[in-house]
């Protein structure tokens, strides 16, 4: 290049220029701005139990319009349900029922794929997995053998063989919770009418029940599924038996429940058999929405921000036999797997009155039974 007139300097960044534009359109790239990291982009997959088929599905979520994006299935060795990941979301967990084991994986910061990392023989079949909050411990419930198992997970997310502590419960165990501050632990129980109440020690993951060990529910409600307020001391609990839900303040000092209220998550007109399933709150704990298996629905509840109680705020048609949804990480998009469709659901969150409006439903496979949308960093 000839630059009459033009410093030495300038021109050799002119240079530059030409050459760096010249390759770009050759590769129809463009140069990466200088303060791109390498994991500089995030966004949420989706993880869906295909019960049926041995596998699990994972699914990108387009984060402006909802929309999921087929990835790939990735085959296990059993049956999987119930899926839970670390809090930090880089390792996902997948009871393997069929087996009565629990799996570990890695999760690809690239794409989202699975990586198994090891299988554990589990105190029985996992109904329910968690970990606490620190990540250093997983929690099982196992429906059947009314139990409920702790095990200690290294830093590489592999989980130890043998359980840090096994616990007999009320019949029917089909969840487990830390509360936030990681201080207490809930176990609902279904046919045992009873959420047992433990304290927590997350320095080894052990428990000792609580000087008021349990609450108990009126007959035939079912405690099913439990989740936290972000703000509130207020839990809720969707009761399979009485297709409702209840709100029960949460008291921090001694980490004991006591009821609030209780409401139908089925409208009044309603005639025909139901069972309640699961719940979820979105994270500004605004909305909570529950579903409803017979009824085929997301019932959907407004949150008073002071006292936590609940108001119904509509019932939004969903797929056949709602065993599980989940909502993204930024509480605008909900979705809901039909294990008797074999389809998912996709509905966008009103962020003002919290009614859901359908975006799309895809072919998920044969018995779609757990779904679980995970937080990770996309490498560039």
């Amino acid at each position: 290049m000839v630059c009459p007139g033009a410093p030495k300097t300038l021109c050799i960044l002119l240079l530059i220029a030409v050459l760096t534009f010249m390759c770009s359109a050759q590769t129809g790239t463009t140069p990466a701005p200088k303060n791109q990291t390498a994991l500089s982009r995030f966004g949420d997959i989706v993880y869906v139990s295909i019960d049926a088929e041995q596998s699990i599905a994972i699914y990108r979520i387009d984060s402006a319009q909802g929309d999921l994006s087929f990835i790939k299935k990735i085959t296990v060795s059993g049956d999987p349900g119930s899926l839970a990941v670390d809090p930090s979301h880089k390792y996902l967990y997948a009871a393997i029922r069929s087996t009565s084991s629990i799996s570990s994986f890695h999760i690809n910061a690239r794409n989202g794929d699975l990586t198994l990392i090891n299988t554990i023989r589990a105190a029985g079949n996992p109904v329910y997995l968690n970990t606490d909050k620190t990540g250093k411990f997983l929690l099982s419930a196992y429906f059947a053998d009314s139990k409920a198992a702790i095990y200690s997970i290294r830093q590489d997310g592999n989980v130890q063989d043998s359980a840090v502590q096994v616990l007999a419960t009320e019949k029917n165990a089909h969840a487990i919770q830390t509360d936030p501050s990681n201080r207490f632990l809930f176990i609902p129980c279904r046919t045992g009418e009873t959420i047992l109440q433990f304290t927590f020690d997350a320095g080894n993951g052990t428990v000792t029940p609580n000087v008021r060990d349990r609450t108990l529910t009126p007959p035939k409600t079912g405690p099913r599924h439990i989740v936290f307020h972000p703000a509130l001391n207020v839990v809720y609990v969707a009761n399979e038996f009485g297709s409702s839900v209840t709100a029960y303040h949460f008291d921090q000092a001694d980490g004991t429940l006591s009821e609030i209220q209780t409401l139908s998550s089925l409208p009044a007109d309603f005639v025909g058999t139901n069972t309640g399933a699961d719940i979820h709150l979105t994270p500004d704990g605004r909305f909570l929405y529950a579903s409803n298996r017979g009824h085929e629905s997301i019932a959907a509840f407004s949150v008073d921000g002071v006292t936590g109680r609940l108001t119904s705020i509509g019932f939004f048609p969903t797929e056949k036999t709602p065993r599980s949804f989940s909502l993204d990480l930024s509480g605008r998009f909900l979705y809901a797997a039909g294990q008797g469709s074999g389809k998912i659901a996709a509905y966008r969150i009103d962020q003002r009155d919290g009614h859901l409006t359908p975006i799309a439903t895809y072919d998920a496979g044969k018995s779609p039974v757990w779904i679980l949308a995970v937080r990770h960093f996309f490498k560039q």
